[in-house]
């Protein structure tokens, strides 16, 4: 990949637009279009900007088990939260307290919901045959 390719492709990951990706890479505003498009098609670029998109979402992206991690922290009562103190004379002060009992409960909830803890509904797997039988009028 050449270093105006190489520019091309991290200018292009500020905002995915290929024209001005292109332009700003210095390539001609007459033929920013029609490059951006062949280079978005080049397999070395597209691989390029595939890895990098992926980095971004990976560093960017909380994982489910992040989340899950978290959530069990705050139902254990393990994490606390900033609040601010009045310790007179319009002074305050930062102090970490527990989080609070409805934060626990919300936490408990969204883990059931994750782990399908509170699903009324029965799942039935499984093929049936359907028959649909007409009653046909009597003639009497």
């Amino acid at each position: 990949m050449t270093p105006k390719q190489k520019r091309f492709c991290d200018e292009y990951l500020t905002d995915l637009n290929a024209t001005q990706a292109a332009v700003r890479a210095g390539y001609s505003l007459r033929t920013a279009y029609s490059q951006g498009q062949r280079m978005l098609k080049n397999v070395e670029i597209k691989s390029y900007i595939e890895e990098q998109l992926a980095k971004i979402h990976d560093e960017k992206t909380a994982s489910v088990q992040e989340i899950v991690e978290y959530l069990t922290l705050v139902l254990r009562g393990e994490m606390t939260e900033q609040t601010l103190r009045m310790v007179g004379d319009g002074v305050q002060t930062i102090d970490s307290i527990d989080v609070p009992a409805r934060e626990r409960l919300k936490a408990a909830e969204l883990l059931g919901k994750y782990y399908a803890m509170f699903t009324d509904r029965t799942k039935i797997d499984g093929a049936a045959p359907v028959q649909i039988v007409e009653d046909l009028p009597e003639d009497g």
